[in-house]
């Protein structure tokens, strides 16, 4: 199983627009991060976490590969602003069928909302062909032939989704993680979280509380990821963290 990462930023990306703080104006290229996405390939099949507004290059930067599935975390713009991006993938695919989606039911309404003209009785000709399926809190799922757990967790007041896969836990967007999820993280070998800056924050978790959930869950390593320029240097933070936990950056590549 092999994770990349191909964004590590928060909702602005890094450098933010019109900033000129040290991560902004840093030449370290683990500084700059663009929206939060991942890709992950696992017994021959190919599943992408998320869709923001910057998935095309971040595909086309790891060669365009195939995608079996789509697995979408909410419904927030830099998680999901990119879903029509994916159309070359939902061509010539076999028996011609569409690309599955995976997303809680208020995530496939926004979607159907905010990409109308796919989903009409007489859909816009070129537009994306997407199967909607949609998650339930509580039940596993088979995303393209990999048994899937949801990791309900909130986002703020917005309940959202991470997902376990194997050994692998992805969580992204927490401000706080139940303990009927925590006791689904149990055995993890590898987690990653979020850890927006160091000050608290209301609607994500800081550095400190993602450290607290490493050490209820205890995985054998975890990654920080969604990350704002307040946080600061990559090689700083890096410095700062115990043992077994480390900073991703946009390109890191993991085996599990």
């Amino acid at each position: 199983m092999r994770l990349t990462f191909l964004g590590t930023g928060t909702s602005t990306g890094i450098p933010v627009l019109r900033c000129h703080c040290e991560a902004c104006t840093s030449v370290d290229p683990r500084d700059r991060r663009r929206r939060c996405a991942a890709f992950l390939e696992a017994d021959g099949r190919n599943i992408l976490i998320d869709s923001g507004p910057d998935i095309r290059a971040q595909l086309l930067g790891i060669g365009s590969p195939d995608i079996d599935a789509v697995l979408i975390t909410h419904t927030h713009y830099d998680h999901l602003g990119g879903i029509d991006d994916l159309r070359p993938y939902t061509y010539g695919r076999p028996g011609d069928e569409p690309l599955p989606v995976y997303a809680r039911a208020d995530v496939i309404g926004d979607l159907r909302a905010r990409i109308p003209y796919a989903f009409g009785p007489h859909p816009y000709p070129g537009t994306p062909r997407l199967e909607l399926r949609e998650v339930k809190d509580d039940r596993l799922f088979s995303a393209a032939g990999l048994e899937t757990v949801p990791l309900p967790v909130l986002h703020g007041k917005l309940h959202i989704l991470g997902y376990r896969i194997g050994p692998l836990a992805y969580i992204t967007d927490a401000s706080s993680v139940p303990q009927s999820t925590i006791e689904r993280l149990e055995g993890v070998d590898t987690l990653v979280v979020n850890a927006l800056r160091r000050e608290p924050h209301f609607a994500h978790f800081s550095v400190d509380d993602a450290l607290a959930l490493v050490d209820a869950v205890k995985p054998r390593r975890t990654y920080l990821t969604h990350f704002a320029h307040h946080i600061g240097l990559h090689a700083a933070l890096a410095e700062s963290l115990p043992p077994g936990v480390g900073p991703a950056y946009d390109g890191l590549s993991i085996t599990i």
